[in-house]
């Protein structure tokens, strides 16, 4: 084989979802480069592939990149491979083929599952424009930033998210972007796959319920799918503050969750409105 540097995809859970040409190229290339060797040899011992393999990951990429670098000048051919999935894809690689590209060496993407794909596709929210965000912060402050970032952006948001973070990712999302339709889409191809659709406040009461296992995929549609279907923010809170007599923090909840606009947002009119109406 000609000098290549080949991004494979592997299954994120179903190994059914290997394809035939993954196959071919991880049983032919001269070394494959495995973000974890040991879980990927469980991957390559269940096809019958038996090739030399290095470690390729977050911490090592700068030395390990320099070394696969090395054997791809030397006229040799390689698979990059992560743990699940299409590498590059929030996952270790893009220094690796931006190097190799610099270097004129030949990538070859051999396509396969990725699980942002793989939701969006199922989740029946838009799919003609999307926002493919990877994993928000961890930190709320600046997770909070970011999707506030991302709230005017047009089309379908698709995030990743760590299961223990779930909950709270949700509940900023619905603080940030109002009470947006959403999916979170959970262990992929597995057994107990599950696809959750709603409202964010539905949504957290039912994964509230239960525990969640691996990573997840979350989908947000876009605000304009709610609001534009909704009556002016002014004129809706002027009608729960005064016609409904709500207070300014249940009128601003309500409002929000009508509208989809956030309730920090919300809270801000009814304010205004509460000193203009002399309430």
């Amino acid at each position: 084989m000609p000098p290549t540097l080949y991004i494979v995809a592997t299954p994120i859970g179903n190994l059914e979802d290997m394809t035939y040409r993954a196959v071919r190229i991880l049983g032919e290339v001269d070394l494959i480069a495995a973000e974890d060797t040991r879980h990927s040899l469980k991957l390559l011992s269940h096809f019958g592939i038996s090739r030399p393999m290095t470690s390729y990951f977050d911490h090592n990429q700068q030395f390990k990149g320099e070394r696969i670098l090395n054997a791809l000048r030397q006229g040799k051919s390689v698979a990059l491979i992560s743990d699940a999935g299409t590498p590059c894809v929030s996952d270790p690689g893009y220094q690796l083929v931006r190097d190799a590209v610099a270097e004129n060496i030949t990538v070859i993407p051999i396509p396969g599952a990725c699980a942002a794909m793989a939701a969006l596709s199922a989740s029946g929210l838009p799919t003609d424009t999307f926002t493919f965000a990877g994993f928000p912060p961890s930190r709320q402050g600046k997770r909070r930033s970011f999707l506030k970032e991302m709230a005017p952006l047009p089309g379908t948001l698709v995030l990743y998210e760590a299961p223990h973070r779930l909950e709270e990712t949700l509940l900023d999302i619905r603080e940030v972007m109002g009470e947006r339709q959403i999916v979170v889409a959970r262990e992929l191809t597995k057994i107990y796959e599950e696809l959750v659709r709603g409202s964010v406040s539905e949504v957290v009461e039912s994964v509230s319920r239960g525990k969640v296992r691996g990573e997840v995929v979350i989908l947000v549609a876009p605000g304009e799918t709610m609001a534009q279907k909704c009556e002016p923010l002014a004129d809706l809170l002027r009608q729960l503050m005064v016609n409904d007599k709500l207070s300014v923090k249940d009128a601003a909840r309500k409002a929000a969750n009508i509208t989809g606009v956030s309730r920090n947002e919300a809270y801000g009119e009814a304010l205004k409105l509460r000193t203009d109406l002399d309430l």
